[in-house]
């Protein structure tokens, strides 16, 4: 059968999903297998936040909420930005999505038009340049070339290439864990308000900052969109459930496209991440079983000649160089899994031009884990 398809499918697959995919079918078949592939805690979502879930079931009244989201989670999360950072965010501009994919869809729609360039770092997280793409807007990769984040000087290189529309920046960023620093951080943000580039601060791993505090970009910035989730340091990866703060100027656009896309995100989940602000004491129990993880890999991927190509400030990743073993990280990432029971993510995933030679450790599971991780890779690379 033929079947017409749309050039905007033509994106790379995202190869830690198809790890992740042959990892598990590995499992089904008795295979031990140790991921350190995806980034996902492998703690459940905390106590109170499943109690809530339980008891908005027994209760049943499960339904659509207003677009931007149920005023009780809108106003945990203004809370907690004034606890937190002490940055004053109104409810008003914050909308809740479906994970932190859906607030990337929406902040690429209202921010961007079809053949808009829009700058991200390189190396970096696949699904910004594949939705980007599929969207029809021109992706600017801007290598780090030794920097451990995106610069300033960087940025502005790239505008003067050719000007961009927008820019996207994680901090702490996926792969590499690496922060950016509060001074470049203002500096980017300066030049974004200067050049008219609007910028878009994905701000998921914060909570998992280990060198430093953390630092919002909405205490530089009234024109930059925050996209987080509570994904990562609230453990609620299933749960598909993000949130975004809005320039206000950009709230009713947003609004608007996520009642076409979306209706609302999931009641449940909103009603459950509500209470996640309330289990800090239980959340930074199992920070420190990452801070743990952490030096356990920092002492040992050096003597397995997997140095590390950025610091590990945050996040739960280790990305590193795996040059003295392989020159291709996808068949690597294949041998590791079949031959060693251990798997993670190929550096194709986040840099199309080196790639080649890296590879990204997740240290999100248990520290019996990354131990075991530990010694296969020892005895398989010898």
């Amino acid at each position: 059968m033929q079947i017409n398809l749309s050039t905007r499918g033509n994106v790379e697959p995202f190869h830690a999903m198809d790890v992740l995919a042959e990892a598990n079918r590995l499992r089904s078949e008795g295979r031990s297998i140790i991921s350190m592939a995806v980034g996902q805690p492998a703690a459940p979502a905390p106590q109170i936040v499943r109690d809530s879930a339980a008891a908005a079931l027994v209760d049943g009244r499960i339904s659509y909420t207003d677009a931007l989201g149920l005023r009780i989670i809108r106003r945990a999360i203004s809370e907690h930005y004034r606890d937190h950072y002490a940055v004053d965010v109104a409810p008003e501009r914050i909308c809740i999505t479906t994970g932190s994919s859906a607030g990337f869809n929406l902040a690429f729609l209202s921010l961007f038009d079809v053949g808009d360039r829009v700058a991200i770092s390189e190396p970096g997280y696949p699904a910004y340049r594949n939705i980007l793409r599929a969207l029809g807007l021109e992706v600017v990769e801007i290598p780090l070339d030794g920097a451990s984040n995106l610069t300033a000087a960087a940025l502005e290189t790239a505008h003067r290439v050719k000007p961009l529309r927008g820019v996207l920046f994680a901090s702490p960023a996926n792969p590499t864990g690496a922060n950016i620093a509060q001074d470049e951080l203002k500096a980017i943000l300066e030049l974004c308000e200067k050049e008219n580039i609007a910028p878009i601060s994905d701000e998921i791993y914060h909570r998992l900052s280990y060198e430093s505090e953390d630092v919002t970009a909405l205490g530089f910035s009234a024109r930059v969109t925050v996209i987080n989730s509570f994904s990562k340091y609230y453990c609620m990866t299933g749960w598909r459930i993000g949130w975004m703060v809005l320039p206000d100027p950009l709230v009713r656009t947003v609004e608007r496209i996520q009642q076409s896309l979306y209706i609302s995100a999931p009641e449940l989940s909103q009603i459950a991440a509500s209470k996640a602000f309330e289990a800090s004491r239980e959340l930074d129990i199992i920070r420190e079983g990452y801070i743990k993880n952490r030096a356990l890999l920092s002492h040992n991927l050096a003597r397995l000649r997997l140095p590390l190509i950025t610091p590990m400030d945050g996040a739960f990743y280790a990305y590193c160089d795996i040059s003295a073993h392989a020159n291709d990280s996808m068949s690597f990432a294949k041998r590791m899994l079949h031959e060693a029971g251990v798997a993670a993510t190929p550096g194709i995933d986040f840099d199309t031009r080196e790639g080649h030679r890296s590879m990204r450790f997740s240290y999100a599971g248990s520290f019996e884990d990354m131990q075991e991780a530990l010694e296969r890779l020892a005895g398989w690379i010898g």
